[in-house]
């Protein structure tokens, strides 16, 4: 048997080792070939693809960060592994293997690792590569499908980059190995382990920051989003290493004075060695729970958007299509009956249809730069009738004459953007006779599409006084809103789009068609969704991945305890009970401390859109715990068969 020999079947001996950091090395080859593959497609570089330079742009993004990632995963797995093998090496060096020989070995190792993770993660990417082509056609709404095509240029640039890497990494880490004494490395995993020791002023502080960036990140609004967003994310990051790093010592201190549970069947065993465990795995199970909240945070936000774009467009646009016209009946935008003629020549029927009348005026503004600030006059009567008609209907207003109300698109703006309770100078255009109105309250949510670049809020006047001042305006000043609410409105972007045609080009501005808004935003989410997702996972396997290290790296310590306690006459049961409670600890605390952190983000960005997010991250954060706990269950059967293979031994 040569070297080379002797290195490869040290990997097969060591694969339960090898094998998380192999998968996951596969899948970071498998994807970043997979958007190699779509980032030098010949059809994507010569622009014959819709949106597809958009789409190459955010691939190549994702490119970076997956060499990124891969770098310091790779390296902490190499580490980890290193770190295992200390009683092996010291084996070695005391049967006359020396640090040269060493190092030759484990290069060896990486480089055949390496070879086979390049070429599973190309294999499995070729493989896959069809069925991605085929749903990013699917959500870009190609007529034809993206051909499947290898190019070589992807192929060369993953295969060269990734066996660069790994040997990079591998050349760096080579200088752990051989550093320490022999007597050092067969002693590594029986030097005995300090008590370990927690402040009580850490912990207050861990408290203090994870309630401060709570209690910020819960009453996050869009006007405070700026102050508060980096002192959020800090006083978090902050709280979350006492809380390992302190807090779980304090804990598990204060379960070992509780004697009823302390004592109870494999508690004691089960507490004392979570102990010294928690304080070994602080960062680990640090760095994995903030891990864990950027994944579900990235993938909630992704997803929160994606679904939520449609009710915020329905909100902006209340009406699938929508125009105004300056003066009655001028049609210089487009005539309501060939709107009408179009609808019925493709047969789509319409909800309601919206003709409001209202005039332009000026009012005192308040919180803003300018001094004025424009409102559309309308009716009572208009508001409330359009109003109902929405999808989420809109409160019925009540106006006393000589009052109004004050209505405002912008469902994240809370602040008044005029003046309520006192008498307001309002100055009418066309008319040329002094109003004086006071503002009782201001509303969020419009009934009707806003005339963009004139009056982008609404004033809503009693019936009689708007009759009167509607009839005082010349019709040439008035300004006329027409909308059409379509049924099933999100398949009919034909018919929007035909109708769009016959505005003329200088009057777009007046002209809304959400239909298209909503495909294009619809398209542009599903393929942000689309491409972190393959990113989501792949931080997801990481965090799974360094538990699952770090669990093997005490596994030579572990199963000498558990053979000595099986000698004195712990069953093989209370050792399966015991070792599942310290995996479940470890994989699951840092998976609900990153959960409980999301919840705080989605309700932040709950606040900044307007909407509900949790609803929404409520479904990321159960296939996320789904996922964690067929990791878990893989990796506890993994680690309890290394276990109980030693007793039989």
């Amino acid at each position: 048997m040569n070297f080379r020999q002797f290195a490869i079947k040290n990997v097969r001996g060591n694969w339960h080792q090898y094998v998380a950091y192999f998968l996951s090395s596969v899948f970071s080859v498998m994807i970043f070939f997979i958007y190699a593959a779509f980032i030098f497609h010949p059809d994507v570089i010569n622009g014959h693809i819709y949106m597809g330079k958009g789409v190459r742009t955010g691939m190549m993004f994702c490119e970076y960060i997956i060499v990124i990632f891969s770098f310091f995963f790779i390296l902490y797995s190499m580490s980890a592994f290193l770190k295992s093998r200390k009683k092996e090496f010291g084996l070695l060096s005391l049967f006359g293997m020396t640090r040269g020989q060493m190092r030759k070995m484990v290069l060896y190792e990486s480089i055949a690792t390496s070879v086979l993770a390049i070429g599973a993660g190309i294999a499995l990417g070729a493989l896959f590569l069809k069925l991605f082509l085929m749903a990013l056609s699917e959500i870009l709404d190609l007529a034809d499908p993206i051909r499947f095509l290898i190019p070589g240029k992807a192929l060369l640039l993953t295969a060269a980059g990734f066996f660069v890497l790994f040997l990079i990494i591998t050349l760096f880490t080579l200088f752990q190995v051989g550093r320490s004494q022999i007597i050092d490395l067969l002693k590594a995993s029986k030097k005995p382990k300090s008590p370990p020791l927690a402040s009580i002023w850490l912990v207050l502080l861990s408290v203090l920051c994870l309630g401060v960036g709570y209690y910020m990140a819960y009453t996050m609004t869009l006007m405070n989003a700026i102050v508060y967003m980096l002192p959020v994310v800090g006083l978090v990051v902050v709280g979350t290493f006492f809380l390992f790093t302190q807090a779980s010592i304090i804990v598990f201190r204060w379960l070992q004075r509780r004697k009823g549970i302390y004592y109870k069947q494999t508690n004691l065993m089960t507490i004392a060695q979570l102990v010294f465990k928690m304080k070994d795995n602080a960062r680990i199970l640090f760095t994995v729970s903030v891990m864990s909240a950027v994944i579900l945070t990235a993938s909630g936000t992704f997803y929160v958007f994606f679904l939520a774009s449609k009710e915020q467009q329905m909100d902006m646009l209340p009406q699938s299509i929508s125009f105004y016209e300056k003066g009655l009946n001028t049609h210089e935008v487009i005539d309501p009956d060939k709107v009408r003629s179009i609808l019925k020549e493709d047969k789509v029927e319409l909800n309601y249809e919206v003709k409001l009348v209202g005039a332009e005026a000026k009012l005192p503004a308040s919180g803003r730069s300018a001094k004025t600030t424009s409102a559309l006059i309308v009716s009572e009567d208009d508001y409330n009738k359009y109003g109902q008609e929405l999808h989420r209907g809109r409160p019925i207003l009540e106006v006393d004459p000589g009052h109004a109300v004050y209505i405002i698109p912008y469902k994240e703006v809370t602040s008044p953007l005029t003046e309520i309770g006192k008498p307001l100078p309002v100055k009418v255009e066309g008319n040329s006779s002094d109003l004086t109105i006071t503002v009782d309250k201001q509303v969020s949510g419009g009934a009707i599409a806003y005339p963009r670049g004139t009056a982008t809020e609404l004033l809503v006047l009693d019936n009689a006084q708007y009759e009167e001042l509607i009839q005082a305006v010349p019709d040439d000043m008035k300004t006329v809103v027409y909308g059409f609410e379509m049924k099933n409105w999100t398949a009919q972007g034909d018919t929007a789009a035909k109708i769009e045609k016959l505005v003329p080009e200088d009057k777009q501005n007046q002209f809304d068609n959400r239909v298209s808004l909503y495909l294009a935003t619809k398209q542009s989410m599903g393929l942000t969704l689309f491409i972190g997702l393959f990113i989501s996972v792949l931080f997801f396997i990481a965090s799974g991945s360094m538990i699952y290290f770090k669990l093997f790296t005490e596994l030579d310590e572990d199963r000498e305890q558990f053979r000595s306690l099986n000698r004195i006459g712990m069953t093989l049961g209370e050792i399966r009970r015991t070792v599942t409670m310290q995996i479940a600890i470890i994989f699951f605390v840092p998976c609900v401390v990153g959960i409980v952190h999301t919840m705080f983000a989605m309700k932040a960005l709950g606040n900044l859109l307007s909407t509900s997010a949790m609803q929404y991250s409520l479904v990321v954060v159960g296939i996320y715990i789904v996922m964690q706990s067929l990791y878990f269950f893989a990796a506890r059967r993994s680690y309890l068969n290394r276990i109980i293979q030693s007793f039989t031994r």
